[in-house]
């Protein structure tokens, strides 16, 4: 049996605080004016809109208004998924799981709101639950490169990360060179403080058509976390505000300084072996 000590735990822990949970890690994630849409990279969003690119100001008007929408028809996939995806990015977990619940019951065979139903179940707490959705959802003769990549996210916050890895290579199979597969495998290393091999993959993530914004944002995330807070800095401006980038390498910064406790963790990490 692998008994995990306290202190991998507490590491395990400290990585998470940095910047808040594991489902889409991204530094953009820490700022105030910032909605919370954090991923060992993403279990991406069934309907592409341009949510991400927005503040939590207009998140809430989107919330407001799709959220209008989904009353006057609530089994409407497209406009149920939005809402679910919506309500997430502003931290309302269980209303999304809720919204996501009654979607998957009107449509109990389509993979794209199974993968988001098990998404917002992971959101919510309920990883075994969102570890069965989605392995319902994949069908070994027409298996789905995305639903490899969230199973591999929701393995990755059981504590599963080599079970995770094997998910996420079996996605890059199937969709070689996928930016969001890539930085989804470069965060496994993350939480399992390894930053150096995750730079290796969030690097080549981000340098890849199709790679957005969060992506470059765990890059900077991974930097700073090996101390190189002027090249994270130089990542993050590259597309927020100074003024956020700012208040998120100060946030990081705080976090892995505050009682050096990141050295005081990898000082443990050398005396005590996990067995």
């Amino acid at each position: 049996m692998i008994a995990i000590s306290s202190h991998h735990a507490s590491k395990r822990i400290l990585l998470r605080g940095a910047c808040a949970a594991v489902l889409a890690l991204g530094l953009s994630a820490c700022s105030t004016n910032r909605p919370d849409r954090m991923s060992t990279g993403s279990i991406s969003p069934a309907v592409s809109h341009s949510y991400d690119q927005m503040n939590m100001d207009q998140l809430r008007q989107a919330e407001a208004s799709v959220g209008a929408s989904y009353a006057r028809n609530p089994k409407d996939r497209n406009t149920g998924l939005n809402y679910a995806n919506i309500l997430m990015m502003t931290g309302k977990n269980a209303q999304a799981l809720a919204v996501m619940q009654q979607v998957a019951i009107a449509y109990p065979a389509d993979r794209e709101v199974l993968a988001a139903y098990g998404k917002s179940q992971a959101a919510a707490g309920q990883l075994e639950q969102a570890l069965n959705t989605i392995q319902r959802a994949q069908t070994p003769d027409r298996p789905d490169w995305r639903l490899y990549s969230a199973e591999g996210a929701v393995l990755d916050q059981l504590g599963r990360s080599n079970e995770a890895r094997t998910k996420y290579r079996q996605a890059l199979d199937l969709k070689p060179n996928d930016p969001s597969i890539l930085s989804n495998l470069g965060m496994s290393y993350v939480l399992q403080n390894d930053p150096r091999t995750a730079e290796t993959y969030l690097r080549s993530a981000a340098g890849q058509p199709g790679a957005d914004s969060r992506i470059r944002q765990n890059l900077a995330l991974v930097v700073g976390l090996q101390g190189r807070f002027e090249e994270a800095q130089k990542i993050a401006t590259q597309e927020l505000s100074p003024q956020q980038a700012q208040a998120n390498l100060t946030y990081l910064r705080g976090m892995l300084s505050q009682q050096n406790a990141w050295s005081q963790l990898s000082d443990k990490n050398k005396k005590t072996e996990v067995r």
